[in-house]
């Protein structure tokens, strides 16, 4: 049963491998977006529903998308098994599952939002290269035992020939790759108009985040050249424009401390962090070319892409709205936007900071849904009050007698007034808040508790700037941020 199953399965598989390996070969020498895998990944997370991306980005976090690469690559080595062992059955299986094996990848690739006609060729052109090979190995279709050393070469050739390829497309990616990591090291900022002041005094370490999250639907980091990347600005607007990235570098510059936080943060969650950015005011670079006062949304389009639509009302309102160029004294990493990405304090990071941005429209919201709004999330994204226990950590052991708790409470734009510790049941304590910059960064806070031996429970909740308690009752991130109080159990020794 080996013979006649494990041998054609394997040849099927090998033969995809192939096909694939050359597809992501053409796509890395031309477009890096048509590669079958990220097209196929890229559709896959675009269909899926809401609630089994927030489960997702909640059991898995930052694992999710090599996860999702994992499982495809399951799926297609079944797929081409199966017509692996029905092609040396029947020949024509071969040209049949290429066929389907190519029209699914171009298909995908079609379909993401920022294709062209030509991102179906690689998958195409893999799909005719495995169609071929295992059309041509299934020949010997009515023999019961398969040529142990035609086999073997088949395999060796097969799986050699797939190596290679492979090699050749991640080669290829690392050579691009490496020119944009040159180019980008080679970006000297102009000093600042407006320089961010220095921390003030009382601010603990750890006010900045060593690695901020990242959460995206982007499965291959775009990798964009910024001699020839620019910004398209159009729709309703008085004066269409488009800036090179050395244009942004020519008007003023401001930089500021801000806290950035994902709308997919459960309670508790670590999809927040704070930096220090650089960038070019928005405001005023649209007041200058005009807004049409019936516009009321701004809507960002990465090169991958993503849409994010920005309420128009919160980049005019006097908050440090900007094009980002800079973060922590350097030029955007490439994961979290190079070169220029969008930031709006106060807004969670899916309705106002989109990455590798290369387009803005002014539009409506009656007019247009961008890409999260289209999957029911709400539309325009204002930071809810939160606060969280980041010390003692949860179930921790502690030794009985004066603990410190420590943590950070967020109201982005609102500032927070007040941090309030619980212990077990009793009344609420106030904490000791830390110095702030401004009301766009988190707050660090600080409370000495005096610990009894037993098994404790810490709660926090914090009052923002207008007074306003954060909400206790707990919600799940969608449809526009979770809420509720977080809470830790630890044991005093």
């Amino acid at each position: 049963m080996l013979q006649r199953t494990g041998k054609p399965a394997l040849i099927g598989v090998l033969s995809a491998a192939l096909g694939v390996a050359a597809a992501e070969v053409l796509a890395a020498a031309t477009r890096p977006a048509a590669g079958p895998l990220v097209a196929v990944g890229g559709a896959v997370i675009d269909a899926a529903p809401t609630p089994v991306k927030e489960f997702a980005v909640r059991t898995l976090g930052t694992h999710d998308k090599p996860v999702l690469l994992a499982s495809i690559a399951v799926v297609l080595v079944l797929f081409t098994a199966t017509v692996g062992i029905l092609s040396f059955r029947r020949r024509w299986v071969a040209i049949a599952g290429a066929a389907v094996f190519g029209l699914a990848g171009a298909a995908a690739a079609l379909a993401r939002p920022a294709a062209i006609a030509y991102d179906a060729v690689p998958s195409l052109v893999g799909a005719a290269i495995a169609g071929f090979v295992l059309y041509h190995l299934a020949k010997p279709v009515r023999e019961v035992v398969i040529d142990r050393r035609a086999f073997l070469r088949a395999a060796v050739v097969l799986g050699g020939g797939a190596l290679i390829a492979g090699g050749t497309a991640e080669t290829i990616k690392r050579v691009r790759g490496g020119a944009i990591t040159k180019s980008r090291e080679a970006i000297r900022f102009p000093v600042a108009a407006d320089p961010a002041k220095p921390l003030p005094n009382g601010t603990a370490p750890g006010f900045y985040t060593p690695t901020l999250y990242r959460v995206d639907t982007a499965l291959s980091v775009p990798r964009i050249d910024v001699s020839t990347w620019s910004l398209r600005i159009h729709g309703m607007i008085g004066k269409e424009t488009s800036l090179t990235f050395d244009d942004l570098l020519k008007r003023p510059l401001i930089e500021r401390d801000i806290t950035l936080n994902c709308v997919s943060n459960e309670v508790g969650g670590p999809y927040i962090g704070t930096a220090r950015w650089l960038g070019v005011p928005l405001a005023p670079l649209l007041k200058e070319l005009g807004v049409d006062p019936a516009a009321d949304q701004l809507v960002a389009r990465s090169v991958e892409g993503m849409t994010i639509g920005t309420p128009v009302a919160t980049i005019m309102d006097g908050r440090d709205a900007m094009l980002v160029v800079g973060m922590n004294g350097q030029p955007l990493p490439l994961e979290h936007g190079f070169p220029v990405r969008m930031l709006t304090p106060g807004l969670y990071g899916y309705a106002g900071a989109c990455k590798w941005m290369d387009e803005l429209e002014l539009t409506t919201f009656a007019d247009y849904d961008a890409y999260w709004v289209k999957r029911g999330w709400g539309a325009r994204g204002p930071v809810k009050t939160a606060s969280r226990i980041d010390s003692p950590k949860p179930f921790a052991s502690v030794k009985a007698g004066k603990v410190n708790v420590a943590g950070v409470a967020w109201a982005q734009r609102r500032g927070i007034r007040n941090v309030e510790i619980r212990v077990d049941d009793r009344d609420w304590q106030k904490a000791d808040l830390l110095p702030v910059p401004s009301s766009d960064t988190w707050v660090q806070w600080r409370y000495s508790w005096d610990a009894t031996p037993g098994p404790h429970t810490l709660t926090v909740r914090a009052t923002d700037g207008t007074g306003a308690v954060q909400v206790e009752e707990r919600a799940t991130p969608f449809p526009d941020g979770a809420t509720g109080w977080h809470s830790i159990t630890a044991t005093v020794q």
